[in-house]
């Protein structure tokens, strides 16, 4: 399975960006994919989910009303949609897919994008 993230960018506080993540060899498995986020000097966060069933699930609390999390089944791409960014939402931005369910912790998930960077200025 490759994923291949891509749409980061330097966008203005409350500007918008929609990132792509594009999976390839997954075949027909029951699947999810997830956003996570690293800031310099922090932890890897899940940021929104998708599963295979259609469900988003999110993660954090700061996306509500700001980031949308979608799917388009045909190009095999999952999306994030972030609107009204904040200089705190700069970060490296990876996508992730894991068999089965969502899940919040990063181990979980059995392959990654190679990240994308955004960054927010004030």
């Amino acid at each position: 399975v490759q994923l291949q993230a891509s749409g980061g960018g330097w966008v203005q506080a409350g500007g918008s960006l929609r990132l792509s993540c594009a999976v390839s060899g997954h075949g027909s498995d029951y699947h999810s994919i997830a956003w996570f986020r690293q800031a310099p000097e922090k932890m890897r966060e899940g940021v929104m989910c998708r599963s295979g069933s259609g469900g988003t699930t999110k993660y954090q609390g700061y996306v509500e009303g700001r980031f949308f999390i979608s799917r388009d089944t045909a190009k095999n791409t999952v999306y994030l949609q972030m609107d009204n960014l904040r200089p705190e939402d700069t970060a490296v931005y990876y996508c992730a897919y894991r068999r089965g369910s969502c899940h919040a912790v990063a181990g979980e998930y059995d392959y990654w994008g190679q990240g994308t960077q955004v960054t927010v200025s004030s």
